[in-house]
């Protein structure tokens, strides 16, 4: 007699074992996708603000070292202020302004800065260039000169400044002692307004000349190998390829050097400091090589007239906004014409 095997599984009761299997594999699934929701929103938040909060940093010392003392100048711009009591204000408006356009040593210390910065700027960029050119083709120990080339601007600026003094000492420095070799006599370099400020520049040229040689010496490595390949193959030498080709590449790289170069020599000060005889912020015997940071210097805490000090460094400025301004006049200019 057959046997029957039923397999059949037998009827679920109510409230039994497999809703409740159900139930289980479910909940686990809505609890995830809430898990994935809040990390996706966490997610989001974090592309969103993390990018400010690298950032804050910088803009929090900003504010706090350089917002917030430009404003508060530009405040006791318009009061006057007194070293040795700074929390004592007196209303004057625009007086210390017109005082200080009224100066003959403001506008002495203007045309001091714009002859040393003429001075200094128009040879130092031309020896850049030369030197970045020379660095640009393949020279043994090439890292060794670019180090070099750096080294004066790693240089303290007091310990140059100091060996400048040396070097242009009246009675026995090193530069008159050459001077006297070819039958040229002693120069007063310290004392007499253009050698003084062709010393000066020196320090400038000095210091920051390797420093912009590998700006430029960066720029053009950036140039193609192609447009010197068809210079040299239309016959063109490599005087004829640094006018026709290096250049006019260069443009930006020299307006972008000329704008820097000429914001530092408005803001000259250690060089001139160190290099005069008497160690004062006068520049000079007679202000023969006073620059505006040496009259701001002098104003405020020689003087002790920080109110009068303060309109001179929103001059200052106000004159740095103008060259920002022309440069960028000049620069779309160049970029319209190219």
């Amino acid at each position: 007699m057959a046997t029957r095997h039923d397999t059949a599984a037998p009827p679920a009761k109510e409230g039994g074992a497999a809703p409740a299997r159900a139930s289980a594999g479910a909940a686990p699934t809505e609890a995830g996708q809430r898990h994935r929701a809040r990390l996706s929103r966490r997610w989001q938040r974090d592309i969103r603000w993390s990018p400010y909060a690298f950032v804050s940093p910088f803009f929090l010392l900003f504010l706090a070292f350089g917002l917030f003392p430009l404003i508060y100048t530009g405040w006791a711009s318009l009061h006057q202020v007194e070293l040795t009591a700074p929390t004592d204000m007196e209303w004057v408006g625009l007086r210390n302004y017109t005082r200080i356009f009224d100066d003959d040593f403001f506008w002495n210390a203007a045309k001091n800065t714009l002859t040393i910065g003429i001075i200094a700027t128009v040879p130092q960029l031309l020896m850049a260039m030369g030197l970045a050119h020379i660095l640009n083709y393949k020279l043994r120990a090439s890292t060794f000169y670019r180090v070099a080339m750096l080294a004066p601007y790693a240089t303290s600026i007091a310990a140059a400044s100091l060996v400048f003094v040396l070097l242009f000492g009246r009675d026995y420095g090193m530069i008159n002692w050459a001077l006297h070799q070819v039958g040229i006599g002693a120069v007063d370099w310290q004392n007499d307004k253009w050698p003084s400020q062709f010393a000066v520049s020196s320090i400038i040229i000095w210091r920051w000349t390797g420093y912009n040689a590998l700006i430029y010496l960066a720029a053009m490595q950036a140039i193609p190998q192609d447009l010197y390949e068809s210079a040299a193959l239309d016959g063109a030498s490599r005087w004829r390829q640094f006018l026709h080709v290096t250049l006019p590449a260069l443009r930006p790289t020299v307006l972008f050097t000329v704008v820097v170069s000429t914001i530092g020599a408005s803001q000259v000060f250690g060089e001139p400091l160190l290099f005069d005889a008497n160690k004062g912020a006068s520049g000079g015997a007679e202000h023969q090589f006073q620059t505006l940071g040496l009259y701001l210097y002098e104003q405020g805490w020689v003087n002790q007239h920080l109110g009068r000090a303060s309109a001179i460094a929103w001059t200052m400025f106000l004159i740095l906004i103008l060259v920002g301004i022309v440069n960028y006049v000049i620069s779309r200019r160049l970029r319209a014409s190219s």
